[in-house]
């Protein structure tokens, strides 16, 4: 019998080693698969084949594999901005390319100011005399800005165009925290620093209200005028003012509504729709399919593009982004970890830059994030290179913190800064226990032993404390407001309040210095270098490459098509589920114990381009010194 076991144990040895052997080559093929990248070079004559199947952002994020093949679902792809403009103004000037196919079946969205870009690029593209048709099934309010600017919008039979505007319902915990016995213990400063106000009210407080009406008021003007702009005969009033008359007009069909309202020029299938441009630009060659054509993908084009840039300036001009929301560890990219921002700027100091632009889009974050950064940037100051700002979407609250040294701030009139203000929300749960009769006692040597105490409540000593250091940060923010932007503290006292500007208001107001975008904030810096017209542009650290994993393979090969619906109801549904999602956001937020925050929450109430972000990390501020203490 001892002979038989060891067998048996010998068995299972050589079994363990080789499902060990298989299980290491099933990562090696794996790493080798999502390490491959596109073969520039597969580029065919006739269009370019734009599927924007995901949301546009400033910063594409890593997909985790191993966390997409445990939820067994695809993630939805992002495309950073700058790369779907770089490609088609590539496109405007290379004669492979005769037209632009624009579908936008899957497109989730994006920022107001990456939309424009886009739109622009579009305009860029149209003016070198090749058309752009555009293909949807429903069609948003950011589908509808770029598919304006098509020569031939199409619209599919079962959907249509449905235009919101900018704006809905917020959700408020007040009455919900209080029935559960959950006190939210809030410290702010800021008249408008209304990120608080959904654990404390039930509703909008009016300096709230008044804050966001102006904003949308302006993101919406901005948004009709240039779909006006693109396209003259539209009647927008006609598809947002009376709904039901608009579409009982064509007998509730919405495709033929969109026709008649001047947002769409042509009803059909996706087949016909390629049978339209293959009319213009050629049948596939290598497929038969119904409704293919001549044309070059996104990603293979890209990468073709990007073999052909010419590096070798006599200058260098650094970009650092900073984008999503400000942690004080190494997220990113696609969200704004301090640490590895830091070291991005540290390393770049050795690199003997000429100059160097901060493209800022966040609504902010942690203090202690934002102040780590603002330190990197200034040693680049220090050494005598001039700094440029290039705001996006966002630049609120810590995004506003790390603009101030630069010496010239560029937005555009749709972003959203300002909201100079903090606030700290810390949770306890005294009520709670006491009513399932859990009781708390103990010896403290001060008022501040054993807090904050989220099972006992908070001392006096404690309220004092985190209320005198949010405002201690407070008066920190306007100093460096006042310093930057040449007022006085008072002054900037008046502009903060935790009030949000937009791009226009925040010019006239003298927070920012002039518009333009990243372009525009790049050639300020070098001639601000005297670098004349030669010099290369260098992007600190890398977007994740969207066509370097497996997954984003499957989504550029259609399979996010396949697993999301494209109609009308299906685009409501997702603004209800994103709604959903929010409330989750919420209560981590609530919970998270992140430390003071100067962080612009009432920014996420306007459309942008934000999908759901991983957690942030914890924060290193006073109040992650105080949860470490009750730790203890």
């Amino acid at each position: 019998m001892g002979f038989a076991r060891k067998v048996w144990r010998l068995l299972v040895g050589i079994k363990d080693g080789l499902a060990l052997l298989f299980l290491l080559l099933f990562f090696a093929l794996l790493f080798a698969a999502l390490s491959a990248r596109p073969n520039p070079g597969v580029v065919r004559d006739g269009a370019l084949l734009l599927d924007i199947d995901g949301v546009v952002v400033e910063e594409v994020a890593p997909i985790d594999p191993f966390a997409a093949l445990i939820s067994q679902s695809v993630p939805v792809r992002e495309y950073a901005a700058r790369d779907l403009i770089r490609a088609i103004d590539a496109a405007a000037g290379d004669e492979r390319i005769e037209a632009l196919a624009l579908d936008l079946t899957s497109f989730l969205g994006g920022g107001a100011v990456h939309m424009q870009g886009i739109a622009e690029a579009l305009d860029r593209f149209s003016a070198a005399g090749k058309p752009i048709y555009s293909y949807g099934i429903a069609y948003s309010d950011d589908a509808m800005l770029l598919a304006a600017h098509a020569d031939e919008v199409w619209v599919d039979p079962l959907g249509g165009v449905v235009i919101t505007g900018p704006g809905g319902e917020n959700l408020y915990y007040a009455n919900a925290l209080e029935r559960f016995n959950v006190n939210a213990n809030v410290y702010r400063v800021g008249t408008y620093k209304s990120a608080v106000e959904p654990w404390t009210q039930n509703e909008m407080s009016p300096a709230a209200r008044e804050n966001l009406t102006q904003l949308l008021a302006t993101l919406w003007g901005e948004w009709r005028a240039a779909v006006t702009a693109a396209r003259p005969d539209a009647d927008i009033d006609l598809v947002t003012s009376d709904v039901d008359a608009w579409l009982e007009a064509s007998n509730g069909d919405l495709a033929q509504a969109s026709l008649a309202a001047g947002l769409a020029d042509r009803i059909g299938t996706r087949v016909e729709w390629g049978e339209r441009i293959a009319q213009e630009v050629g049948e596939d060659d290598w497929n038969d399919d119904p409704g293919t054509f001549a044309a070059t993908e996104f990603d293979p084009w890209l990468a073709d593009v990007e073999a052909d840039l010419d590096i070798g300036g006599d200058g260098k001009v650094g970009v650092v982004t900073i984008a999503g929301t400000i942690t004080d560890g190494e997220a990113g990219p696609g969200s704004a970890g301090a640490a590895r921002i830091e070291a991005l700027l540290d390393d770049a100091l050795d690199d003997d830059l000429d100059a160097l632009v901060v493209r800022v889009d966040s609504p902010g974050g942690s203090v202690t994030g934002s102040e780590t950064i603002r330190r990197a940037i200034l040693r680049h100051k220090d050494a005598g290179v001039p700094i440029a700002v290039s705001m996006g979407n966002y630049a609120a609250s810590g995004g506003y913190w790390v603009a101030t040294p630069a010496e010239r701030i560029f937005a555009e009139p749709q972003t959203l800064t300002g909201s100079i203000g903090v606030f700290l929300v810390v949770p306890s749960f005294e009520d709670a226990l006491a009513e399932y009769g859990i009781n708390s006692d103990g010896v403290r040597t001060t008022g501040l032993s054993g807090q904050p105490d989220l099972f006992s409540g908070f001392t006096p000593e404690a309220d004092a404390l985190l209320q005198n250091t949010v405002e201690s940060t407070y008066g920190r923010f306007l100093a460096l407001v006042a310093s930057a932007r040449g007022i006085s503290p008072e002054r900037a006292d008046e502009l903060g309040q935790g009030r949000v500007w937009d791009g226009g208001a925040a010019r006239q107001l003298g927070l920012v210095d002039q518009f333009g975008d990243l372009d525009a904030a790049i050639a300020w810096a070098a001639a601000r270098a005297e670098l004349g017209e030669d010099f290369d542009v260098r992007y600190l650290g890398k977007d994740a490459d969207s066509y370097s994993s497996l997954l984003s393979r499957m989504m550029a090969g259609g399979g996010a098509e396949q697993t999301r619906s494209a109609d009308v109801a299906a685009l409501l549904a997702r603004r209800e589920n994103e709604r959903l999602a929010r409330i989750v956001d919420d209560f981590e937020t609530l919970l998270g114990s992140e430390g003071v925050q100067a962080r612009c929450v009432e920014c996420m109430a306007v459309p942008a381009a934000a999908p759901a972000s991983s957690r942030p990390e914890p924060s290193r501020g006073l109040l992650a010194w105080l949860v470490q203490g009750l730790r203890r």
